[in-house]
């Protein structure tokens, strides 16, 4: 009887009959790693502060359980990262630099995962590190860059219970998945896509007993802060969600093929059909298969959303460090042609990493930034900005000086509020208003400030501004200096008498979810 309680309580144990993992090839990751950090560092202060970096900047002076458009984890770490290197843009991108490093020792533990030995696990690591999307999100402070992270850690933590069988990793799980969803609530997508894809081709014994209620209880509790201030604050991330996906989800369902080719790198697509072909149809990985068909289903529910594509790369790059294995095993049977497919291989390793640097990191002069910027937009987001402030600024000086205690500063978008908060005081500028997302929250003028007020606002934003507030003029015209084509480039700045209607009334009129 005692036993028969026993066997009941006592958690499933590793499947001996699979093949054993090799030794981790911590030097040889490591020292991927530690290249990545070297190179990031290295360029992590050119150009300036992205637009969303500015406001996880602002975000955390604010430090809150949530915020309209996303949970807590990137504010929190942007404070600590300014906090501890200082508020520059180099000082901010520490954490995203270290994120980027640990990606790639995640993706050698992964490989680790499939049976792969050093040489596949340093080239899966090798793979990541250069990576279009590694490269960028390890470049600067974004909720994708710890969105990446957590979603290979969640997906390692997954295969460790799939391979062993051992359903105390339930535990662990939970951990991993909850941290994530304190950074973004797409983590929950994942989760869905990993249990239908379990269910679909197996081993489904990993879902009996308690310890999946226990792995989900782990991350409830880590999740509640974040869930409890969305649903008092009337589920905002729900309002932001919807706006995007119908403000951009046409545009991103168009795209969503090409950028999943492009956006790891096209000379990476063999290496990841290698893996789906090897996650598919070899006997030895069949308790990994599940993982394809999570990446499709992720595809699926993306294009059905409109979502961004980018959301389905960590599972590819999973599926990638899979093909390494076939693909090193292929210049191996080269026979006589070994070494011209080793060359072969060495070459378009060369070739990946550079053509990658180039779009992803801000290597070239920003008035060269024209093909870069028409395939990733980040770019030239991150130039221009104290050029802005100063126009700002000498809009701001044509108030008279005894009517600027009692004017206004008015941000169309968190972008520019954040670039004014930043850059501002230094230039006499007061602190900015916005109706942007969280800076709605974060204070509205008083009805004793009736104006004038200044305005920035892009040229197709100029209507809307003017049918709320008086006698507006223009008074500046921004320009970056590098020709650059990015949202504040050929913003307008407007010098208004004041707001149609008290700020009281006019505020919620003002308010913008995306």
């Amino acid at each position: 009887m005692v036993e028969d309680v026993r066997a009941a309580v006592r958690p499933t144990v590793a499947d001996h009959s699979r093949p054993g993992v090799r030794a981790f090839a911590g030097r040889g990751v490591g020292g991927v790693a530690v290249g990545l950090g070297a190179v990031l560092t290295a360029v992590s202060g050119r150009y300036g502060f992205h637009r969303d970096e500015l406001y996880f900047l602002a975000a955390g002076r604010h430090l809150d359980w949530g915020y309209d458009d996303q949970p807590p984890l990137t504010p929190l770490l942007a404070r600590a990262s300014t906090e501890l290197f200082g508020e520059s843009p180099a000082g901010l991108r520490v954490v995203a630099t270290l994120a980027a490093m640990a990606i790639v020792v995640v993706v050698g533990l992964v490989a680790r995962e499939f049976g792969g030995g050093a040489r596949v696990q340093v080239a899966a690591a090798g793979c990541a590190a250069v990576s279009g999307l590694v490269l960028a999100v390890g470049h600067m402070v974004s909720t994708a860059t710890f969105d990446v992270l957590m979603w290979l850690v969640v997906t390692w933590v997954a295969l460790r219970l799939l391979r062993t069988g051992d359903v105390r990793w339930w535990f662990a799980l939970g951990l991993a998945v909850g941290v994530g969803g304190q950074n973004k609530d797409l983590v929950v997508l994942l989760v869905g896509a990993l249990l239908a894809g379990v269910l679909v081709a197996g081993p489904r014994r990993v879902l009996a007993g308690w310890w999946p209620l226990a792995g989900a209880a782990v991350a409830l509790v880590l999740v509640l802060p974040n869930l409890w201030w969305q649903a008092t604050h009337g589920w905002p991330q729900l309002a932001v969600a919807h706006g995007i996906s119908g403000r951009d989800g046409a545009m991103n369902r168009t795209m969503f093929v090409p950028q999943q080719l492009l956006f790891l790198s096209p000379l990476l697509i063999p290496v990841w059909v290698a893996g789906l072909r090897r996650l598919l149809r070899d006997p030895e990985l069949q308790w990994a298969r599940s993982i394809a068909y999570a990446y499709g289903i992720t595809c699926v529910f993306v294009v059905a959303v409109g979502g961004k594509a980018y959301y389905a790369l960590p599972l590819l790059i999973v599926i990638m460090a899979a093909g390494c294995e076939p693909v090193l095993d292929w210049v191996a049977r080269g026979g006589g042609r070994r070494r011209a497919r080793g060359r072969l291989v060495v070459a378009l390793g060369v070739a990946l990493a550079a053509s990658n640097a180039v779009l992803a990191l801000p290597l070239l002069p920003p008035e060269h930034l024209a093909i870069p910027n028409a395939i990733d937009q980040e770019q030239g987001e991150q130039v221009g900005w104290q050029t802005f402030v100063h126009t700002v600024a000498d809009g701001w000086a044509q108030i008279p000086a005894d009517e600027r205690p009692h004017a206004v500063l008015y941000a169309s978008n968190y972008g520019e509020a954040g670039a004014l908060a930043r850059y501002g005081p230094d230039l006499g500028l007061p602190y900015p208003y916005s109706g942007h997302v969280n800076f709605y929250a974060w204070g509205r003028p008083s009805d004793t400030t009736p104006g004038p007020v200044l305005i920035v606002a892009k040229k197709d934003k100029i209507a809307r501004q003017e049918s709320h507030f008086t006698d507006c003029r223009q008074v500046g015209l921004v320009d970056n200096g590098h020709g650059v084509d990015n949202e504040e480039q050929h913003a307008v700045v407007l010098l208004c008498a004041g707001p149609a209607e008290p700020w009281s009334t006019l505020w919620p009129k003002l308010r913008k979810y995306y």
